[in-house]
């Protein structure tokens, strides 16, 4: 597959396509020579979840490859996968670190995408970091947010013994604002990090939303797939589906609840999406892999009430036809519901996948730290600094729900100001807007 690359002349669209500007075409010469370890280091020197993208990535890397057209694009990223993993079974991701400290101390909030870059980034410099997790296992997302089927849990767990293998220090079930609070942090460190992500979940304000039976997008994955030893005490039992399953949502998120209630031995299962197919924001793979498994997708559709079996559980909802109208502020066609349109669709298992935003309790609870738009924190795109001097943010925290590859790439960003920051490099605080 590697010998298919046609080594493209400057620019290349590959390394242009991927938000960390992975070196592919290097690497993939490299596989095509049988040098499988060197070429996992160098997508491993911009990515430091090489193991990881090769597995959750949507490929943008391949969507500029110039042989899409002609034969299909090179498998950049089953490449990626198959060489961290043999570089990992002969031991060669072992973090190199200064053998001399620097004295400086981070707190690096959160341990998923973004945190675990900066966090590598920085004692690579050879700084001390400590990172403060809410979950009761490090990972963040990569543990609880993707379904094992798509990502296996020991992935992220070897990335997370590398770290601390380097020196680093987790410290689990510490949620940011309610068990320490950043003035805490500011005040024992030289710098703090916010790579919290976005897992606050938008529900829908709609009659019946609290029947037995309808679940959020993240209880029901986390129930579903993350082994009981490494959940909170109120999330170890798994959710019960009944034989028709409803999904309502059209991103990843929605896909994965999907597969994971087939995974659940739910008979029938359906993503209700309120816009067309073209409009859906998930990664069309993944959506065929679903149909493949027998998930069924209504589009044009969307519940406007739960309805109850006078027991508390729910046994249908109330549907409504959609027409797209005019475009809204994301540039897609805005849903507009069809009058008369209603009809019942006979369900006993619903799970809202409607989207995820920050905490806004963050900014709610820190003085001074500026949030805006759903509680994305204020920080400047460029470095990563928010409206408090020694405090910075990348991530989903920012710019809202995203990719792990897109994460990664503005980590960096925040990782090489913090470097600037501790060092005195960096002239002024910039101003966030």
């Amino acid at each position: 597959e590697a010998s298919r690359c046609v080594q493209c002349p400057e620019p290349q669209c590959c390394v242009l396509n991927c938000p960390a500007n992975n070196n592919i075409p290097e690497a993939i010469w490299l596989i095509s020579q049988g040098q499988f370890i060197e070429a996992a280091q160098v997508f491993a020197a911009t990515n430091p979840l090489s193991e990881i993208c090769g597995r959750v990535c949507p490929n943008l890397c391949q969507q500029g490859c110039v042989l899409t057209q002609r034969c299909g694009a090179a498998a950049i990223g089953k490449l990626e996968a198959f060489v961290s993993d043999v570089a990992r079974q002969a031991g060669a991701f072992k973090i190199e670190v200064p053998a001399e400290k620097t004295g400086k101390r981070v707190a690096v909030v959160g341990s998923g995408p973004a945190g675990i870059t900066v966090t590598e980034d920085l004692i690579k410099l050879g700084h001390t970091v400590d990172v403060y997790e809410a979950w009761p296992e490090a990972g963040g997302v990569l543990i609880y947010g993707i379904p094992s089927f798509k990502l296996e849990k020991h992935v992220v767990q070897n990335k997370i013994g590398d770290l601390e293998e380097a020196g680093v220090t987790f410290i689990t079930n510490t949620r940011i604002g309610e068990d320490i609070t950043v003035d805490d942090l500011i005040s024992e460190y030289d710098a703090v990090f916010l790579g919290t992500g976005a897992g606050v979940e938008a529900t829908m304000d709609i009659p019946g939303n609290d029947l037995q039976g309808i679940y959020t997008a993240t209880d029901f994955l986390v129930r579903a797939n993350v082994p009981q030893p490494m959940l909170p005490a109120d999330k170890q039992t798994k959710p019960v589906v009944g034989k028709k399953v409803a999904i309502i949502g059209g991103g990843d998120t929605a896909v994965d609840c999907a597969r994971s209630s087939i995974r659940l031995d739910a008979e029938e299962v359906t993503i209700v999406y309120r816009r067309t197919e073209a409009e859906m924001p998930g990664n069309p793979v993944e959506r065929k892999i679903a149909q493949e498994e027998w998930v069924n997708i209504e589009y044009l559709q969307a519940p406007v009430e739960f309805i109850g079996d006078g027991h508390g559980h729910l046994k249908a909802m109330k549907v409504v036809k959609m027409a797209l109208g005019e475009p809204d502020r994301s540039g897609r066609r805005r849903p507009v519901p069809m009058e008369g349109s209603e009809f019942i669709m006979e369900v006993d298992t619903a799970v809202m996948a409607v989207g995820y935003w920050p905490d806004p309790a963050l900014g709610e609870k820190t003085p001074n730290l500026v949030t805006h738009k759903w509680g994305l924190l204020l920080a400047d795109e460029t470095v990563g600094a928010t409206s408090r001097e020694g405090v910075f943010a990348a991530g989903d925290n920012v710019h809202g729900p995203d990719l792990v590859i897109t994460a990664v790439a503005s980590a960096h960003k925040a990782a090489a100001s913090i470097q600037n920051y501790l060092t005195g490099a960096m002239a002024s605080w910039p101003s966030p807007n």
